[in-house]
């Protein structure tokens, strides 16, 4: 017998997610490769990347704003509340773990936007003398940081994801949901309720059992 379902992340929001990594992925390939000795000329795979990320940051942040509830990733007070029991949507883990990313994220998109002035593209020429010297050192300085920091950032999650407890979530970044008993065993309807589209993942559940019954 089929469980019914939760809907915890809706199709476009787990394409946005994936998106978001596989930018991030290419860009520190094509960033940290260089470093390492590696010669191919990586530089326009690097800023393309960089343009869509950003892209894509400005389409999250739109959705985020005036289509889903951001208090339900925000970080507040009542987070730090141990004793509360089941969760809302997102553990205070995975709060932490967003603000995180958010902040690494927009720091190398702003730099590394500033840091194209240095280069010749199809819709400018280079300026290398845009900021002083001092102040591209910071600059440079600040993509650096976020770009190493990603890289534990990423081992982080992918090591979280895998825990037996966390399993759930990573099925529902894939197929979008979890199951009902796994909603009343972790999450608390006071705080986190799911919306109607999970009614529908029920009634689709409840069609398919009769047509097997039939």
């Amino acid at each position: 017998m089929q469980q019914s379902k939760i809907i915890r992340h809706k199709l476009i929001d787990r394409i946005l997610h994936w998106f978001f990594a596989a930018t991030i992925l290419i860009l520190l390939i094509t960033g940290l490769l260089p470093v390492y000795g590696f010669n191919a000329s990586l530089i326009v795979i690097h800023w393309v990347t960089g343009l869509t990320l950003t892209i894509l940051l400005l389409l999250h942040i739109c959705r985020s704003v005036f289509w889903k509830k951001l208090g339900e990733i925000w970080f507040s007070r009542k987070d730090l509340n141990l004793n509360q029991g089941r969760l809302g949507k997102y553990s205070l883990a995975q709060k932490l773990m967003h603000q995180g990313v958010a902040v690494l994220t927009l720091a190398a998109v702003v730099t590394g936007l500033m840091m194209m002035v240095r280069l010749d593209t199809p819709l400018w020429e280079r300026d290398p003398y845009w900021l002083n010297a001092e102040t591209w050192g910071v600059v440079f300085f600040i993509h650096g940081l976020a770009a190493l920091s990603f890289v534990s950032i990423i081992m982080l999650h992918i090591y979280f994801s895998l825990r037996p407890e966390s399993r759930m979530y990573l099925r529902s970044i894939f197929k979008g949901w979890i199951t009902r008993e796994e909603y009343e065993r972790k999450h608390d309807e006071q705080l986190w309720s799911p919306d109607r589209s999970s009614e529908r993942a029920k009634d689709t559940d409840k069609s398919l059992n009769n047509v097997a019954s039939e």
